[in-house]
């Protein structure tokens, strides 16, 4: 059977409660909840109050790990300092994974072009996973989803490094790109693995800039606000989102999201990931 992505037009906090609750799975134990705390100055990024109603549901805890380039987000210092001023850690239960090392070393015995994944320690502290992901453009991966959020979101800073750099972190900017995509692919495949698919993910198809919430300095969004989706499966939703997109004809801003995506081959992480089996790119689309 094909896997499931809900999907409605109306983007309200209340909107992704209810697609959550349709997907009718019961997250347990300790809940990590996965998203973007922005990177300062980033005016496009999801806040605390339109996430808050799934949280509060949930009953998780927020989590992040840091950034592997300069900026707010690059030490633990800054990073809790910037999680603060967003405003994270004053409505939630905050968890930075990788605050203190060393890092959790996941294996990928069937990784393309990694074969381990460095990710902050304190991920063993939790049971299942909640990603919550601003669906938007990204300067390296041509998109960012629920698969971008599961690999580079939950690797360590040193493990971002690893992950660009395709196994050596000395070439972060300057690996083989496809081999980037791949390598993020191989990530992602042993976050799932280590929650034994215990996950569910929700994109937000809103203040779509073709630049991703890491950039302190981003365009503004080019597309029109397209709507919610959920699934369990990451490679189905975010699959459906870039078909979304190029469903989006009559928006004046399409060809400038799809040059990003495009040009950056960003589908070839969903081509490397559904190779791997962490999903399926045919899915069933149920409009709510």
């Amino acid at each position: 059977m094909k896997p499931v992505v809900y999907f409605t037009r109306t983007i309200t906090p209340e909107a992704v409660l209810a697609l959550y609750e349709k997907l009718g799975k019961e997250l347990s134990g300790n809940v990590a909840i996965k998203l973007h705390s922005g990177e300062t100055g980033n005016q496009n990024f999801l806040k605390p109050e339109f996430w808050e109603p799934i949280i509060r549901q949930v009953g998780g805890t927020v989590t992040e790990c840091n950034t592997a380039y300069e900026g707010t987000r690059n030490t633990t210092e800054k990073h809790l300092k910037t999680l603060a001023a967003h405003g994270w850690s004053t409505h939630f239960t905050v968890d930075l994974l990788d605050a203190q090392g060393p890092d959790l070393v996941l294996p990928i015995p069937n990784g393309k072009r990694i074969q381990k994944n460095f990710v902050g320690k304190d991920l063993t502290k939790y049971d299942s996973l909640l990603v919550l992901s601003h669906f938007k453009g990204h300067p390296m991966g041509g998109f960012g989803g629920a698969l971008k959020q599961l690999s580079i979101g939950i690797a360590s800073s040193y493990g971002k490094a690893y992950i660009h750099g395709a196994g050596d972190p000395q070439q972060l900017w300057t690996s083989d790109h496809d081999s980037f995509l791949e390598s993020m692919a191989d990530a992602a495949s042993s976050v799932v693995e280590f929650f034994h698919s215990n996950a569910a993910y929700i994109n937000v198809m809103k203040n779509m800039s073709v630049d991703c919430d890491c950039c302190a300095v981003a365009e503004d969004p080019c597309m029109k606000d397209i709507g919610i989706l959920a699934s369990l499966d990451p490679v189905a939703i975010d699959q459906a989102c870039i078909d979304l997109v190029y469903a989006a004809t009559d928006d004046p801003g399409q060809a400038h999201l799809l040059e990003r995506i495009e040009s950056r081959n960003g589908v070839h992480t969903i081509e490397a990931a559904a190779a791997l089996g962490v999903g399926s790119r045919e899915y069933e689309l149920v409009e709510l």
